[in-house]
């Protein structure tokens, strides 16, 4: 994990060398060799990180040695965080952020510069105390350099045999009654391997067991293989080891060895191809690969092709920890080993716990042990591991104090518990690594949430952005591989699939706790009691989520034990932050990258907030009172993500806000009282996302739709306020049609103004007007969710121009269109999946136009809606009629793939059309506050009743 702070870190110092020759600056004296050795010693280290990595579970010593460099980068980061804010300061104000430090007078500025360039060059005047930190840190690297000679580290170059798996294949065996709680999962396996397989299917069939480490899999694997039916069916069973690395000789190898009796004696890989296709030959063989962790397909393909020969009738028999891996070697079943049940884990524990004791003995310890079942959560491995160390323990205080204990720090226990997690963890890449351990801050049985997590990972310069990918897109890739590899359970997910939230193990969180070494930390307070300060002690917190209940309180010296703090999540009940503790918490705790104040109350933010020049992350939401930011918020030239959400009574943003060329997310909804945004937001060249881009006349200080011109990598944003704008030239700067990152957007064409400015604001003939505005703001070419709000024109709520444009358009929600007559023709959108029509009040019939076909079409192959699942009319109140001309209802085909219909609140509509009603891909039909729509759909004599009554989900209200 400490990889993934050091190659950052030797990034930074070559192009921070790079940089400062470009701009000609010769640094304070000594820098530069300072600068050097330190990368010649981050280097050295960093060669011995696999092998430290690795003995560290075993050696305390290496623990220590790997926590001492651990904080030594982290000082570093500081320093080179502060040197380059500096060097971002001078490029945006044009001023030195320390030009009048007493340390480096202004009279020596020049002798920085070589004389011909001195008042050519803009110079970057750096603190001699800057110095004289990267001199502390390079001492204390070069002990640390000079310990690591003490441990005898291997360098990390590894030859392939030399890290491959030489464990001796297992096979002996198994007894059935050894494996509990597993009955589905053995008949499941049994059966997929005696059953037929498809005469089309080329090659074997591939199965897949799949899940974390140390909870079954192998013993599966091997009741199958010794099952007496599957001994039958096969003339060929072969069982091979695979592990970390997939040596693709060994296995090879290993393969000709169980087909044919002896080792191989072939030299070349082909070779070895050729002589295990010729053994498999209209042979019927079983092949289980154990402990499979493979990514590389091209590594798998040519055993995959060689092995195609067999009698269709054979099989694969895949572990692995990873979906991904199964997926990538052509798994065509794949079941997922989860956790024992309650029952299933004690059965695992018990007999191995009591073994060797008394009748009344058992009987004193079952009800403890129950307990301690239950804090293994499913997991056989926990439950085996603990249940051996029990086993020499007699007295109920012994089991007692084994049950109150953390697991982790059970050194009997740890051995073995952490071992299969290890395998998994040491597999993952540094930065996924450091995801990992981050999650760690929560308390235990927490529900996180996907996007939040990924934000606190971005904050902390987890994510770096590979080429095209966003940070964003990255962080849910990690996300994901930990999910795969069962870091992560509980999983919650979306209807398209995808995770939104989840949770840890007990054990896995125990787990990331001991590799962290509490560097993440959560805490509760209850009261005013001061007692919480003891779980400080001896402790080096960077990472710390805050719970504050009701009643409790937070001393100013709590932030003297926590100075190197890098995250502060707090979550209170109606907890109130005076502006005295902010202020000294701002004060102290500078090198926060994420500050959020969740449920808190806050009345002001003091200007100090200054100090905090390595924010990133800075979450205000749900602030009821604060009504502005301090002007000084401006100076966090490192601020990434601003989050105002739900500030109510927030009534401007900073002035500055334009200095703050590294924010990409500013996130402002449901701010009511934020009637516009400050001009400088046209400068926020990195801005990816606003929640709520408040344009419109009136303010001097207001930024307009122009300000979008620069903002080229903006990805999601909802203007409001355009029902008070109307200046078309305006709109035509904002070049929408050339934001080719833009794939979210919202127009709302409401007023922002109260009293008599709002009656200023508004324009002389609106619907023209916004008929015209819309015109001028263009389509941006990859848009794949569009809203347009309250537009008052009465025709082209979409554009002519906008359908042709928007082939990729998937989503798409009209509402409060009310002074609309007709539907645009929405049908010739190619990715439509999900439409929502809304408050279109002045709509009384929907007919051919709504396809975008005309009425005498030529007759050919037509689809319109071709991908459209989920449609919605609601509070259609004029709507009557809604068909389609029969003379061209026979020559397209209309929404093909509709799933469901929602119709609410459209009192006068008599009917629906006939074909939706009777598709056979329909699965959920809602029909409320429709009189007419009810009476004609209802069970009992309802004369529509027989064209719905095959689709699966019907509700009518």
């Amino acid at each position: 994990m400490v990889d993934a702070i050091i190659s950052p870190l030797l990034e930074q110092l070559t192009s921070m060398t790079v940089e400062e020759a470009k701009e000609q600056v010769r640094l304070v004296t000594g820098v530069g060799k300072e600068a050097k050795k330190l990368t010649s010693n981050l280097r050295a280290i960093q060669a011995v990180l696999h092998d430290a990595e690795k003995r560290q579970v075993k050696e305390e010593t290496v623990r220590l040695w790997l926590d001492q460099l651990r904080h030594a980068c982290y000082d570093m980061e500081d320093v080179l965080g502060e040197w380059n804010t500096a060097r971002l300061k001078l490029q945006i104000d044009g001023v030195d952020d320390h030009e009048n430090d007493a340390l480096v007078p202004k009279k020596k500025v020049c002798s920085f510069f070589p004389a011909a360039s001195c008042f050519a060059c803009k110079p970057i005047v750096l603190r001699r105390d800057i110095a004289l930190k990267i001199k502390e840190i390079n001492e204390t690297l070069d002990d640390i350099a000079k310990q690591k000679d003490m441990f005898g580290f291997a360098v990390n170059v590894i030859k392939s045999n030399e890290r491959a798996d030489q464990r001796v294949p297992s096979i002996s065996s198994i007894d059935e009654s050894e494996i509990v709680g597993r009955e589905k999962e053995k008949k499941e396996l049994v059966n997929r391997l005696l059953c037929e397989s498809s005469k089309e299917q080329k090659g074997p069939c591939i199965i897949s067991l799949v899940g974390m480490g140390g909870i079954g899999k192998t013993t599966l694997a091997q009741f199958a293989y010794n099952n007496v039916d599957v001994k039958k069916k096969f003339e060929k069973r072969m069982w091979i080891c695979v592990s970390e690395l997939f040596d693709e000789f060994r296995i090879a190898r290993a393969i000709i060895e169980a087909l044919t009796g002896s080792a191989s004696n072939f030299g070349e890989f082909q070779s070895l191809m050729q002589h295990i296709q010729e053994c498999v030959q209209r042979k019927k063989f079983l092949l289980v690969l154990d402990d499979v962790w493979n990514e590389d397909y091209c590594k798998w393909e040519p055993f995959y092709h060689c092995l195609k020969d067999g009698l269709h009738e054979s099989k694969i028999l895949i572990t692995t920890r990873k979906e991904t891996v199964a997926c990538i070697m052509g798994s065509t079943n794949i079941i997922s080993i989860n956790v024992l049940s309650e029952m299933g884990c004690w059965l695992v524990f018990e007999p191995l716990a009591f073994s060797g004791k008394s009748t009344v003995e058992r009987e004193n310890l079952e009800e403890i042990g129950r307990e301690i079942t239950r804090k293994c959560k499913g997991l056989p491995l926990a439950a085996k591991t603990i249940a051996c160390l029990l086993r020499s323990k007699n007295t109920e205080k012994e089991w007692q104090n084994i049950l109150e204990s953390e697991i982790w720090e059970i050194e009997e226990v740890e051995k073995g518990l952490l071992a299969p997690l290890l395998l998994s963890y040491n597999e993952l890449p540094p930065k996924i690594k450091q995801c990992f351990t981050y999650c760690a801050v929560f308390p235990k049985d927490y529900r996180i949430w996907k996007y939040k997590l990924i934000e606190l990972w971005m904050a902390q310069g987890y994510l770096s952005e590979k080429g095209p990918k966003e940070m964003e897109d990255i962080g849910e890739e990690y996300f994901n591989t930990l999910a795969s590899r069962s870091f992560f359970q509980d999983l919650e997910r979306e209807r398209d699939g995808k995770i939104y939230a989840c949770k840890m193990h007990d054990i896995v969180h125990d787990f990331a706790q001991f590799l962290c070494m509490n560097e993440c930390f959560a805490l509760e307070i209850h009261s005013a009691e001061n007692s919480f300060m003891r779980s400080f002690r001896e402790k080096k917190v960077f990472h710390l989520m805050l719970t504050l209940h009701r009643g409790a309180s937070v001393p100013i010296s709590i932030w003297d034990n926590v100075k190197g703090l890098r995250s502060l999540l707090v979550k209170s009940d109606e907890y109130s932050w005076s502006i005295e503790v902010l202020r000294q918490l701002f004060d102290k705790l500078t090198c926060l990258r994420t500050l959020k104040l969740d449920g808190s109350v806050i009345i002001e933010i003091p200007t100090n907030i200054e100090k905090l020049l390595h924010l990133k992350y800075l979450n205000l939401s749900c602030q009821m009172e604060i009504e502005r930011l301090p002007e000084t918020l401006c100076e966090l030239y490192n601020l990434e993500r601003l989050n105002v959400d739900s500030c109510s009574n927030l009534r401007e943003l900073p002035q500055g806000i334009g200095k703050l060329r590294k924010l990409m997310h500013l996130e402002n909804d449901q701010t009511d009282s934020l009637r516009y945004l400050p001009v400088g937001i046209g400068e926020l060249i990195s801005l990816r996302r606003v929640s709520k881009l408040v344009v419109g006349g009136g303010y001097d200080k207001a930024c307009s739709l122009g300000s979008l011109k620069k903002l080229n990598l903006l990805r999601q944003c909802r203007i409001r306020g355009l029902g008070d704008f109307s200046d078309v030239g305006e709109a035509r700067r904002a070049e929408l049609e050339k934001k080719k990152n833009l794939i979210e957007l919202g127009l709302h064409f409401d007023h922002i103004r109260d009293g008599d400015e709002e009656q200023a604001g508004r324009r002389e003939n609106e619907e023209d007007e916004d008929e015209r505005l819309l015109e001028a703001l263009g389509p941006p070419p990859n848009l794949k969710e569009l809203r347009i709000h309250e537009y008052r024109g009465r025709r082209n709520v979409v554009p002519k121009n906008w359908v042709m444009s928007l082939t990729n358009l998937r989503v798409l929600h009209l509402r409060w269109c009310s002074n609309c007559e007709h539907l645009p023709p929405l049908g010739k959108l190619p990715s439509l999946e999900d439409l929502e029509i809304l408050g279109m009040g002045s709509v009384k019939r929907v007919g051919n136009e709504f396809l975008g076909v005309e009425r005498d079409t030529d007759g050919s192959s037509v689809i319109a809606f071709p991908k459209l699942k989920e449609l919605r009319f609601w509070s259609m109140k004029e709507l009557e009629e809604w068909d389609f001309v029969t003379a061209v209802k026979g020559e397209i085909r209309i929404m093909p793939r509709l799933s469901s219909l929602s119709i609410v609140y459209c009192p006068k509509l008599k009917a629906l059309p006939d074909h939706l009603l009777q598709k056979t891909t329909l699965q959920r039909l809602s029909i409320f506050s429709c009189p007419i729509l009810k009476k004609r759909c209802r069970k009992e004599r309802g004369e529509d009743w027989p064209k719905i009554r095959h689709i699966p989900n019907i509700l009518i209200l």
